[in-house]
């Protein structure tokens, strides 16, 4: 696979699909509750990290879509798109639910991931896509069990097991391609480099600023689970705009 896939993970690759870093030593704190019950640190965060993955992870789709060359790669992609719109639903609506502010932006870890697949191209857009998603996906998935596995919040265990669901797949579509680099995707995986906070979290959203939507395919095959007190007319009702995608 070359020195170049080594030097890319090795530079951009943290071991969550959402840049999920604890913000203290006190991540099991309760910071509210809620009539779903508490809320700690770690459920907040958790919600504002699925949201930012889906804004790096939905545009490497699109982009996916247009120069990936392979049938495998262009699936995946497909993949990266329907599972994120359908995961951004649900956190712009638990968001407001529990008071949680949702980013419009990715991390700048994430954003040099699309930087990085944007300057590809040919085989090696092909290659990088398959083992930086591998790498992302693979390591967050022992995040998510122990969200889903300890937290006392109803709305933030749906969107667990919606992520659960989610990343599975994507890591499977992943694997499908042919070109994921196991030994190496696992040494991501075990061996981290260390970044700084401000690299893994994303920025606030400004003031004022249109909530980012990220608009559901037209042949999307997911749909976003059913919230408590949530009927299915409420859970497809059409997305506000603006929109990306």
């Amino acid at each position: 696979m070359g020195g170049a896939l080594s030097l890319t993970l090795a530079a951009l690759v943290y071991p969550s699909m959402l840049g999920f870093t604890k913000v203290s030593t006190t991540s099991e704190r309760v910071i509210a509750n809620t009539q779903w019950g508490p809320l700690t640190e770690a459920d907040r965060d958790f919600v504002v990290k699925v949201r930012a993955a889906g804004l790096w992870e939905y545009p490497v789709g699109q982009m996916g879509l247009k120069k990936g060359q392979s049938t495998a790669v262009i699936t995946a992609s497909k993949h990266l798109i329907d599972g994120h719109a359908a995961l951004d639903s649900s956190c712009r609506k638990i968001g407001p639910m529990l008071n949680v502010a949702i980013p419009n932006q990715p991390s700048p870890q994430q954003q040099g991931f699309i930087n990085t697949l944007n300057a590809d191209s040919g085989k090696q857009f092909d290659t990088d896509f398959a083992n930086i998603l591998r790498v992302t996906h693979g390591s967050i998935f022992n995040t998510i069990a122990k969200i889903r596995s300890t937290t006392q919040n109803t709305l933030v265990r749906t969107l667990a097991d919606q992520a659960n669901a989610t990343v599975l797949d994507h890591i499977t579509v992943m694997e499908r391609t042919g070109l994921v680099n196991f030994s190496q995707v696992l040494f991501q995986e075990t061996t981290p480099p260390k970044l700084p906070a401000v690299d893994l979290t994303p920025p606030p959203p400004a003031a004022g600023q249109p909530e980012v939507v990220l608009t559901p395919p037209v042949n999307s095959t997911t749909q976003p689970p059913l919230l408590p007190g949530e009927t299915p007319t409420q859970n497809t009702a059409p997305s506000p705009t603006p929109t990306v995608g």
